[in-house]
């Protein structure tokens, strides 16, 4: 690939409005906010529309963010709980909110799940439009539209999300293994993600996610202490960041944050961090060094806006990952964590 292409496609894409300059002053304010242009990606189907609900369930909008808002009020992390529930959901089968369903051998009890956040919201979310709505918005939806409204709460870019998925009946903890850990290469990653439909960009744009969020300790213990069985640390990670984890890090079940510098901001400082050997994970510090992924970094790392544009294009590329939309596909659950009865 070309990446002076990429990149040049990549400053270009930074052609936004200076409302989203001011948006950095008033997250909260979505009437200062620059939608993106979703011609970007290609078309998410025939059966998903911005206006499936107009009839059926006017203002599903308003109150996900009511509801979401509530929750991020009483505990602001909740935010990036949720941005990652909702990647964790789509990586497994597609937007289809399988991870969701509450049984055993589902992805909800696997392993890779044992972390995630987010469902009790979810749940309650769906509790009221039930009411409003019965037995016509979907889980998957649901979720998918909370990943936006979790992103505006939390200071970052917003995007139109259509609607008319349908809820998958499978859920199977073994596949969750695709889900990626941090520990990735980059090459494993790159293919993970185009299988999912995605491309590099959208790779290197949706782990700056990671600028918000925290991670185990446990995931960077060999890192901190027996990098590839070397009985040294990584020598990726900068000496004063090395320390300031082990400080941190005394027990493989606490918790330490994605991002060192601006832990509840969401900016670009992740990018920038990873040049200074400041990256979390291994896969955050692989970024900056393989060659196929690092130009887009640095690009990132000194353009804000163009990591704000492009979040929002990538993120609904991301909602629009191999979703059910068909009458003969999947469901409308009544109940986010169970199928319907037969």
């Amino acid at each position: 690939m070309k990446w002076g292409v990429l990149l040049v496609l990549i400053l270009a894409s930074a052609a936004v409005s200076s409302a989203d300059k001011d948006f950095e002053d008033d997250g909260e304010e979505y009437s200062s906010l620059e939608i993106p242009q979703l011609q970007e990606f290609s078309a998410f189907g025939d059966f998903l529309s911005y206006g499936f609900y107009h009839k059926t369930c006017p203002g599903v909008d308003g109150i996900i963010h009511r509801i979401l808002k509530q929750w991020y009020d009483k505990d602001n992390t909740i935010a990036a709980s949720l941005l990652r529930l909702h990647f964790h959901d789509c990586v497994v089968r597609g937007c289809d909110g399988s991870i969701l369903l509450d049984y055993e051998g589902s992805e909800r009890r696997a392993p890779a799940s044992k972390t995630l956040r987010g469902f009790e919201v979810i749940d309650d979310i769906k509790a009221k439009l039930e009411k409003k709505c019965p037995k016509t918005v979907s889980c998957a939806d649901i979720l998918t539209a909370a990943a936006r409204e979790a992103t505006v709460l939390i200071g970052g870019p917003y995007w139109m999300v259509p609607y008319g998925r349908r809820d998958g009946v499978e859920s199977i903890a073994k596949e969750t293994e695709l889900v990626p850990m941090g520990i990735e290469d980059i090459t494993s990653l790159i293919e993970l993600y185009q299988s999912l439909g995605l491309n590099v960009l959208d790779l290197v744009v949706l782990s700056g996610a990671h600028t918000i969020g925290r991670a185990t300790c446990g995931v960077i213990q060999n890192r901190l202490y027996n990098y590839s069985a070397t009985g040294k640390p990584d020598p990726s990670l900068s000496p004063k960041y090395l320390n300031f984890l082990r400080r941190k890090c005394r027990w493989a079940s606490d918790y330490v944050d994605l991002d060192a510098t601006t832990p509840n901001k969401f900016d670009n400082a992740y990018y920038s961090n990873l040049p200074k050997k400041m990256g979390l994970l291994s896969s955050d510090s692989a970024l900056y060094t393989d060659p196929r992924t690092s130009p887009i970094v640095k690009a990132l790392a000194y353009q804000p806006s163009i990591f704000r544009h492009q979040f929002a294009v990538s993120m609904a590329k991301l909602g629009n990952v191999q979703v059910l939309t068909d009458l003969f596909e999947g469901e409308i659950r009544t109940k986010c964590s169970c199928r319907n009865s037969p």
